[in-house]
């Protein structure tokens, strides 16, 4: 057990508590986050089930008519974050819901999230009716993600690097460099809470805009054929898949069948074959445009391990063990491969070590039996949260602080998987 992490974890939680929801940092994030938010639930729960409830609750009142859950749900008293609400227009569209949103989605944890803060107080659970509410929300959402952010072989496909929660990983380096961007004005006030040398570039988030614009301009239309960005991503589909068999417990809890959910999620499984690269030893991103795999090793390609009967389970934990990863003798898990010539010790998804990612590859660890491998990231994750004011990412050789300081996420999941071990 690290020593005053509940404490001090429970203190940036309530800090950054707005009511309904959590911000994922009070400064350089001042809205509620869609995976952010299922992960703060997750660990929300051990304070408080009924706010970790509500947590989910807020989100899923923002969801659109179509399904999606927005990745950004925009607080009406403030309006320093770029690009804000007037960029991205969601009144302006049907089916929008009444709050300002973003129209982008972000990976698909809710399932997983809810069942968990379901089981930490089920009593409580069933008075509020909780689940009765999140299931048909999430139902839906999964089903968006079946029918409109599916290709062909049914992996989950982004339409900007930011849907993919891992913004400015090497992954998207090539399809980004086909996109000439056109919007000139950049306002950063990110830069405001972190030097730019830990965040993505000025030419990046010119093509994120461009992107993103040339989205909202369709009206948000999947389909459009002139999509700028469209990409199959191994952690968003792993990360749906996990949710499809969260939700078959769901359905079963609500009195509702789950098989098609499981059924769903075994083909979600077998589906990420067509990303599996023997050679490198890991699952890639695959641009649907030109029909080509992102040859890099990232975290990305490590979360189908969450998955059970994955085929190349085996495999992939070498590579997580290997020079690339180097887990057990790196800070946590580097976001992407140490040795591979786009590592960055210090930017954002190029290098750094996350909480959130700590946490996924230790849940996979402990569920396939790897206990001590699990807990020495439990181990890292508790002493880096406090030694780092609860950090957003850090530097995966030191374990130097990166990013914004007291991130919700950080503070929950090293919290959540603190209580898993002690409770054991």
């Amino acid at each position: 057990m690290t020593s005053g992490l509940e404490p001090a974890a429970t203190r940036v939680l309530v800090s950054n508590w707005r009511g309904r929801y959590t911000v994922p940092a009070g400064g350089l994030y001042p809205h509620q986050w869609s995976w952010d938010s299922a992960f703060i639930a997750i660990g929300l729960r051990h304070l408080s089930p009924r706010r970790a409830q509500q947590e989910l609750d807020s989100l899923f009142s923002a969801q659109w008519a179509d399904g999606r859950l927005p990745h950004i749900v925009f607080s009406p008293t403030r309006n320093d974050y770029s690009p804000g609400a007037s960029f991205w227009r969601s009144g302006d569209v049907a089916g929008a819901p009444p709050v300002a949103t973003s129209g982008l989605i972000q990976p698909a944890n809710h399932a997983w999230a809810a069942l968990l803060v379901h089981q930490a107080d089920e009593q409580e659970s069933r008075r509020r009716r909780f689940l009765d509410r999140a299931y048909p929300s999430l139902v839906r959402w999964h089903d968006y993600l079946s029918t409109r952010r599916s290709s062909p072989d049914r992996l989950a496909v982004v339409l900007h690097p930011w849907e993919s929660g891992t913004d400015n990983s090497p992954l998207w380096d090539d399809p980004l460099s086909r996109v000439r961007a056109t919007v000139t004005e950049i306002p950063r006030p990110d830069l405001e809470h972190a030097p730019s040398s830990e965040r993505p570039s000025n030419a990046e988030y010119g093509k994120y805009l461009t992107i993103a614009a040339a989205y909202r301009d369709t009206g948000y239309d999947d389909a459009d054929a002139g999509l700028l960005f469209r990409v199959e991503d191994p952690l968003s589909t792993a990360l749906w898949a996990r949710s499809e068999f969260a939700l078959a417990e769901i359905a079963e809890q609500v009195g509702a069948p789950g098989e098609h959910h499981r059924d769903r999620a075994r083909a979600l499984t077998m589906a990420l074959d067509e990303l599996w690269d023997g050679e490198l030893g890991c699952y890639l991103a695959r641009d649907l445009r030109t029909g080509e795999r992102q040859r890099h090793r990232t975290v990305n390609g490590l979360a189908p391990l969450l998955l059970p009967d994955l085929p190349h389970a085996d495999e992939l934990l070498a590579t997580l063990r290997s020079g690339s990863f180097a887990l057990g003798r790196a800070v946590m898990v580097p976001s992407a491969d140490l040795t591979a010539p786009t590592f960055d010790r210090s930017r954002y998804w190029r290098g750094p070590s996350w909480f959130n990612i700590a946490w996924l590859l230790a849940m996979a660890l402990l569920e396939r039996g790897e206990r001590a491998a699990a807990r020495e990231l439990e181990r890292q994750m508790g002493r880096l949260a406090v030694a780092s004011g609860f950090a957003e990412y850090v530097d995966p050789w030191t374990g130097e602080p990166r990013g914004t300081l007291s991130f919700s996420w950080t503070a929950a999941l090293a919290l959540d998987l603190e209580r898993r071990f002690r409770d054991q």
